[in-house]
């Protein structure tokens, strides 16, 4: 079995916390072997895991710093912008990344499950990047081998300049980028993966989808759109009501954040906060709560 690669994770949050913070954090805790290293204004947060860092700075130095190491006017309408210029991470927090073998981006609307279990040192071995999905370069959760070519890749997007220096996001991480190793996505099954083949780039990539995403575009593992209704995370792994024994990487609830989430208060941090302690809870439309015996 090969060495276990490192791995952090670069994580520009500017703004305010969500309320659901406490419990992501428990979720890194139970994944210790994984760094997250957070570029903030929020401020502290109690109870942080050993492996999450807080790099406290301004959203505006945070651009100065990208406009400097891009050499280009970064001046976004906002910190959602930042998203566009993940693919650039590696090359922007170099400075970061001394002897880690992988980095990578995330979302902060996810909850973990046993990370290392899904990359596990045969599987990473394989490829330079990971995308947990198959037709384009995830947003939510993504890793990149730490070497010179992927912390240049994203200079291979058209007009990669122009794109990232425009005030508005323009979701060139699963888009722009994408494009450079996921091409021709209407051809016929065969012609499709011979054009894989014919790209270095996509051989050096792996595009598996993990269903990490309920009630999306993407239908669920057996290809109908009867997604679980309800998560458990329970001291570090997380399943769903369709299958308490398949243990999944992650739970991106965005919709459920967007949508029927927007439409109650917000819960009392305290409840949250106890949740986050007993290390055990469900997460479903109705948002999260303590999993019964």
């Amino acid at each position: 079995m090969p060495s276990l690669p490192s791995i952090r994770l670069l994580m520009p949050f500017f703004g305010r916390w969500p309320y659901w913070m406490p419990l992501f954090l428990t979720s890194c805790r139970f994944n210790p072997t994984i760094e997250w290293l957070f570029y903030t204004d929020c401020g502290p947060l109690p109870n942080l895991p050993p492996n999450v860092e807080l790099r406290h700075m301004s959203f505006d130095e945070y651009c100065r710093l990208v406009s400097e190491r891009l050499d280009l006017n970064f001046q976004p309408s906002g910190p959602y912008k930042l998203c566009d210029i993940r693919p650039a991470y590696g090359l922007i927090h170099r400075d970061d990344l001394g002897g880690v073998d992988f980095w990578g981006w995330g979302d902060v609307d996810v909850i973990y499950g046993q990370l290392r279990e899904y990359y596990d040192p045969v599987r990473l071995a394989r490829h330079d990047l990971y995308s947990t999905h198959s037709r384009r370069v995830s947003g939510h959760l993504c890793l990149v081998r730490n070497t010179e070519r992927m912390r240049q890749a994203f200079r291979h997007i058209p007009d990669w300049q122009a794109l990232f220096a425009e005030p508005a996001h323009r979701a060139v991480d699963e888009k722009a980028f994408s494009k450079l190793f996921i091409r021709h996505k209407n051809f016929p099954g065969p012609l499709y993966r011979l054009a894989g083949q014919l790209n270095p780039w996509r051989r050096r990539s792996e595009f598996i989808e993990a269903y990490s995403t309920p009630h999306g575009r993407i239908p669920w593992i057996d290809g109908s759109y009867n997604f679980p209704r309800r998560w458990y995370w329970d001291r570090g792994q997380l399943t769903s009501d369709r299958d308490r024994r398949h243990a999944l990487p992650y739970l991106h609830f965005a919709v459920w954040k967007k949508d029927e989430w927007t439409r109650q208060s917000e819960p009392n941090p305290n409840l949250i906060a106890t949740l986050a302690s007993e290390e055990r809870w469900t997460v479903d439309q109705q948002g999260f709560a303590r999993m019964s015996s």
